[in-house]
């Protein structure tokens, strides 16, 4: 929206706001979708399993990229959902907005947040910048949909879209698995590990997590395959059980190198309950299920699937039992470990691919 589009007086400075689409827009797999940040194409409505496509609406890891010299940011956001937050995880997480700057030698840096108060929230979320030419990323809520996503600068400051990626960079990764992977039950949407990871590497991320509902299923394979992607991470165990493991993660992994012959596949075992050193039958019920992960990994392997990554799930939260809410959804300290964890091997594989 240009320099001549609608104008706000607000109580100190007068705002130009400009349409969030006409930006750089990252972190979706298609542009046909239901809503402008949403996950999955309209088609999908027919193909996948209704509680996958009514999460597909909420927009975890969709972010915005802009660069500005305003100093300060304005944003205003309307949710899809009324209920703001979870029991479990706050609605600066489930419905906020969270602000990211690149900085000079720093890398990427947290500027503000976003607090949703309503379905129709609008707020400072950042004043007294420095003064020179900035990039910014907002990262969209985790658990609710946006439904309209508006940047706000005061009025004599310009506003543009973010340049694209350099070509080494351009393909995003993909994650696909489960409520960890969607954002549960981060603080904010930033801290989602795999908006960690995305910032670390500097590559755009695109997050398929599904609470309770990454599974494999044909149809989301099919659609993974789809995406030019730079990897792909299959963190989807928590939300199967072995028997399910055996039916589609063989089928899964096929799939997507079939469609992609060189395009590194990280594979992603179960975490830990994290009272496992007090509850046998979380600990026996995860060692099950990790079992048979890595016994498909190694089938796979032996057969002949080239560009596999493995690992290991219990040392993903780190081993005291202090990285979660409720025994699995992960803090922001778990998110971190997570991200340290996986960073390394996700790298190291971007790096083979390239080889490759």
């Amino acid at each position: 929206m240009s320099a001549k589009k609608r104008t706000v007086k607000s109580e100190k400075t007068i705002l130009r706001w400009v349409d969030a689409r006409k930006l750089t827009v990252e972190g979706k797999g298609w542009k046909d979708t239901h809503w402008p940040y949403s996950r999955f194409p309209l088609r999908a409505r027919k193909t996948i399993p209704k509680p996958v496509w009514g999460l597909s609406h909420c927009s975890s890891g969709i972010a915005v990229r802009f660069v500005t010299a305003a100093r300060e940011i304005h944003c205003r956001w309307k949710l899809e959902e009324a209920a703001l937050a979870l029991p479990h995880m706050p609605a600066t997480g489930k419905s906020g907005v969270d602000l990211y700057v690149r900085l000079p030698r720093l890398g990427w840096r947290w500027a503000g947040i976003g607090r949703p108060a309503l379905q129709k929230n609008e707020g400072c979320i950042v004043s007294g910048l420095p003064a020179g030419v900035h990039e910014f990323m907002l990262y969209l809520p985790l658990y609710n949909g946006a439904r309209s996503v508006e940047i706000g600068v005061p009025r004599r400051a310009r506003i543009t879209a973010a340049r694209a990626r350099p070509i080494n960079k351009a393909r995003p990764v993909v994650f696909y698995g489960t409520s960890i992977t969607m954002g549960g039950c981060a603080s904010r949407p930033g801290m989602a590990y795999p908006a960690m990871i995305g910032r670390w590497l500097d590559r755009p991320t695109i997050n398929l997590g599904f609470s309770g509902n990454g599974r494999m299923e044909p149809a989301l394979a099919d659609l993974l395959a789809e995406i030019d992607a730079a990897a792909y991470v299959i963190d989807c165990c928590p939300n199967m059980n072995a028997e399910m493991l055996l039916e589609r993660a063989d089928a899964l992994v096929r799939k997507l190198r079939r469609a992609h012959p060189s395009v590194p596949i990280i594979m992603v075992e179960n975490i830990d309950h994290q009272a496992w050193a007090l509850l046998a039958g979380a600990k026996r019920d995860v060692a099950s299920k990790n079992r048979v992960f890595r016994r498909i990994y190694r089938w796979l392997v032996s057969s002949g699937v080239k560009g596999l990554f493995y690992v290991r799930g219990p040392a993903l939260y780190g081993r005291d039992g202090e990285a979660t809410v409720d025994g699995v959804h992960a803090t922001d300290l778990g998110f971190m470990r997570i991200a340290e964890r996986l960073a390394p091997v996700i790298r190291k594989a971007l790096s083979a691919g390239q080889r490759a």
